[in-house]
């Protein structure tokens, strides 16, 4: 199933079962995505990616950034990283998408692809760091992008393009059931950079 269509409602759930994606499209006009792109590029701390998979320690061409209420520490693919303190854009790109999806975040995971050769594989921010079925926020800006959930057990598709400015976000048990991708593409050579405000789990 592909969903390409630009006029989507924010209330329809674009999974058929087992989990609830909201895309709300385009929050903000193309001027302003542009400027948050270009300041962002600037004016955050990038960080090539790193993994360690059967052992080996992987740095990626994609690049990251981790910011959030506290200096918590978030743990994937066996690297653990610290968050640094939100920079003023980030506060209010944070409290522009609390204020359209209803939710709170206390943390934003920054992606940062070149150009269309870099992407995501199949995964699922299943992290036992956030919190259980809690709302990931996902604001996109720069290069238009496919974006790809996939059902673990019955391998059912689904598919939209994430526009410049625009936000999707994934809530209940769509981690737990879903896995999602950004595929590479050779249909741009621009930068796509990808905000996934999350909610982490605080130690009293």
């Amino acid at each position: 199933m592909d969903l390409f269509s630009t006029d989507l409602d924010q209330t329809i759930n674009l999974l058929p079962q087992d989990g609830t994606v909201n895309y709300y499209g385009k929050i903000m006009s193309n001027s302003l995505a542009n400027q948050y792109c270009d300041n962002l590029l600037e004016t955050i701390e990038w960080k090539q990616d790193e993994a360690i998979i059967f052992g080996k320690h992987i740095l990626t061409k994609r690049k990251v950034a981790w910011y959030g209420d506290n200096n918590f520490e978030y743990t994937y693919s066996n690297i653990t990283k610290q968050a640094l303190i939100w920079t003023k854009e980030l506060v209010a790109l944070k409290t522009l998408v609390e204020e359209k999806s209803g939710e709170k975040y206390n943390s934003c995971l920054l992606n940062l692809y070149h150009n269309g050769d870099e992407g995501m594989a199949w995964h699922s921010d299943g992290e036992k760091d956030l919190k259980k079925n809690g709302a990931i926020a996902s604001l996109s800006f720069g290069a238009e992008r496919k974006f790809s959930f996939k059902h673990k057990s019955t391998k059912e598709r689904i598919s939209l393009v994430l526009e410049n400015g625009s936000l999707l976000v994934m809530k209940d048990a769509t981690q737990t059931n879903w896995l999602h991708r950004l595929p590479p593409t050779k249909s741009t050579n621009k930068a796509r950079i990808n905000l996934t405000f999350r909610m982490m789990e605080t130690k009293d």
